[in-house]
């Protein structure tokens, strides 16, 4: 098998951009996500005639990030990949690292999904769909002790996604209304997933569980109809937001000044700190990151703003 594959290759080595994602979209815990067209990782990828994988260089990251392959969201999915199918090869990752750690903008997630494009890309889509989303999950296993898909799912497919179930694991890809904008800030601080879900509460009230639910079937037909308002309207979140919104500073401030300038609805991007707004139209969308931009630069906080439609490609490549 390795042979035939071998013979298939245009090229051995290629680098790959991944995007940043917004996971949950308020409403939608662990079951929503969409792709944004910037920022996000770069990884550089160099087959070798020898098995094994090796990180051989992370730029960025501030040195927190391991170069053991079992032990960094790269390397996981590139080893079960190469088992599977070039167990005779082997792989040379260079993670360039772009997006911040534990921002709640899918950093770890952007890095699987951009080695598993990059070697399906070389190994001339051998692998199905099922296996790369597999491969992807694991990888999210190892950054946060759950296999989540609502970051690494649209990072590797591009666009808006719908987890319906993760066993069996079903994917809907839901459509994108045109004109559909972003505007994400992100507090240079970091908010670690595993401690922003330990802070969620077991139980949910019935009441407020029958709220979400119709928050969620209200955003997807939002997104079926181009309906905005009802987009709008259905950007709420009355079960994780209140108890995570106390990690992120000046939170509510962000998201009021957010709503005065004209966001459908603003909420917090994965588990934060990021908080994201969506807009109807790029220009609502620079005035709504420049108010909530204000906000941060009052209080000295430091940011990085990002203003971005919805990605709709995913992961693509830089150099062939």
């Amino acid at each position: 098998m390795t042979r035939k594959l071998m013979t298939k290759l245009k090229q051995n080595k290629i680098s790959i951009f991944a995007p940043a994602t917004v996971a949950n979209v308020s409403c939608g815990f662990d079951v929503l996500g969409f792709a944004l067209s910037e920022p996000g990782d770069i990884v550089s990828l160099q087959l070798r005639s020898e098995p094994g994988v090796r990180i051989t260089a992370i730029h960025g990251g501030g040195g927190k990030l391991p170069t053991d392959p079992y032990k960094n969201t790269a390397g996981i999915p590139a080893i079960r990949f190469m088992e599977k199918y070039a167990p005779q090869q082997g792989v040379d990752i260079e993670l360039y690292k772009q997006l911040p750690l534990s921002s709640g903008m899918g950093s770890s997630a952007a890095a699987a999904a951009a080695v598993l494009y990059g070697l399906n890309h070389l190994f001339d889509q051998v692998a199905p769909e099922s296996d790369l989303l597999q491969f992807a999950l694991e990888a999210e296993s190892v950054a946060c002790g759950f296999a989540h898909g609502d970051n690494v799912i649209p990072a590797l497919l591009g666009g808006f996604i719908l987890i319906r179930s993760y066993e069996p694991l079903d994917i809907v890809r839901l459509p994108v209304p045109e004109d559909l904008y972003c505007a994400l800030i992100h507090p240079q601080i970091e908010v670690r997933t595993e401690m922003a879900r330990s802070i969620l509460p077991k139980d949910v009230p019935l009441r407020s569980a029958v709220e979400q639910w119709g928050n969620v079937a209200g955003l997807i037909a939002g997104l079926y109809r181009s309906d905005y308002a009802l987009i709008g309207r259905a950007l709420q979140d009355v079960i994780v937001e209140p108890y995570r919104a106390k990690l992120i500073p000046e939170f509510e401030q962000v998201k009021q000044a957010a709503l005065s300038h004209g966001a459908l609805g603003c909420g917090i991007a994965g588990s934060g700190p990021s908080v994201f707004a969506l807009c109807q139209g790029q220009s609502v969308a620079e005035k709504v990151g420049a108010a909530m931009q204000e906000v941060y630069e009052k209080a000295k906080i430091e940011y990085d703003l990002y203003i971005s439609g919805v990605n709709r490609q995913g992961p693509h490549i830089l150099t062939d």
